[in-house]
């Protein structure tokens, strides 16, 4: 298997990607190519043992999880051309929506499922399988010539983020730190690293009101590498493909400040914003061939994909548990 390395730039929200050619190439919204030497294959009837696997997949959700599942996407797009993968990143909260309306196969997620989506699943008679795709941890960020800050504590990090009808400047934090005004920039509501970071940080309460919202991570990168008072958070993954033009911020979780790298994600050391990252999948489509065989290659090589675009894999063992759950539902 060919390793890819995922360019943070091509990551579009609402992008659809869609994969159908023999060589596995794509174009964003459009389906390019359908069957590669199929004049060829129509003078000799297939056997069962050498028949294409055919069929759709349609995928939403998370544009944390994106750039792992766009890898995904294209390696088994080499393997299966016949089958025609969509997959869009309108964010957590936007991919249950699509999940619940029936619309989607899979819906990446960067948290659990909250209570209302299963209720709302519950209701719509959709029966569902939570599988852990890899872990990440939620980068805080700042500008590459931001040479005042070393790191931040939790609760500095909750006075920064938390609305309290006043203008923010770096002073605030501590005296000695710029008297410039901070300019945030944060996931959009529909996001769950916006959940995340609400519930670990900001514990429920409003977040900056002056903060730039966007579902599109690399508009959050862009923000930040453009603005020297600038702060932002995201998927760890984004840092290390822009850490040539941003600083990650250590995180102090009570045990001292600690940066966001693979081995401190894997051990939880970097507390609290190390996370697991999922897939949700259809119980009815995981009874499809197509659906089954791409959700099972998703476990047989999710973990390397998602080390090469900078996530941190599981243990193997929550792997083959993952494949042993879609033999059961299969």
């Amino acid at each position: 298997m060919k390793r890819f390395k995922y360019i943070a730039t091509t990551a579009m929200i609402g992008t659809v990607l869609t994969f159908t050619s023999a060589c596995g190439s794509s174009e964003e919204g459009t389906a390019k190519g359908s069957q590669a030497n199929g004049s060829s294959n129509s003078e000799q009837p297939a056997s069962e043992e050498n028949k294409q696997l055919q069929g759709e997949i349609n995928i939403d959700g998370s544009s944390t999880v994106y750039p792992i599942m766009e890898a995904v996407v294209e390696e088994f797009g080499m393997a299966h051309p016949g089958v025609r993968v969509s997959v869009a990143s309108s964010g957590t909260g936007g991919g249950f929506k699509q999940f619940i309306a029936g619309t989607t196969d899979i819906s990446n997620a960067s948290r659990e499922i909250k209570d209302e989506e299963k209720a709302q699943l519950e209701e719509a008679g959709i029966e569902y399988t939570e599988l852990k795709l890899a872990n990440d941890g939620l980068s805080i960020v700042v500008n590459k010539d931001n040479d005042w800050i070393d790191h931040l504590t939790v609760e500095e990090l909750k006075e920064m983020w938390v609305e309290d009808g006043e203008s923010k400047k770096w002073s605030d934090i501590r005296p000695e730190w710029p008297d410039e005004e901070i300019k945030f920039y944060s996931p959009g509501t529909d996001s769950g690293t916006y959940d995340y970071f609400n519930e670990i940080i900001l514990e429920d309460t409003p977040i900056v009101e002056k903060a730039t919202l966007s579902e599109d991570d690399n508009i959050l990168v862009q923000g930040v590498a453009g603005d020297k008072n600038a702060i932002g958070f995201f998927g760890f993954a984004y840092y290390v493909e822009n850490k040539d033009k941003l600083k990650v911020v250590p995180i102090d979780g009570g045990d001292g400040p600690v940066e966001p790298t693979h081995d401190t994600v894997e051990s939880g050391e970097y507390a609290p914003l190390s996370r697991p990252l999922y897939i949700y999948v259809k119980n009815e489509s995981i009874k499809k061939e197509e659906t089954a065989e791409f959700v099972k290659f998703v476990m047989e090589n999710g973990g390397t994909l998602s080390e090469d675009v900078g996530y941190v894999k599981l243990v193997d063992e929550d792997y083959q548990d993952g494949l042993k759950t879609i033999e059961g539902l299969k």
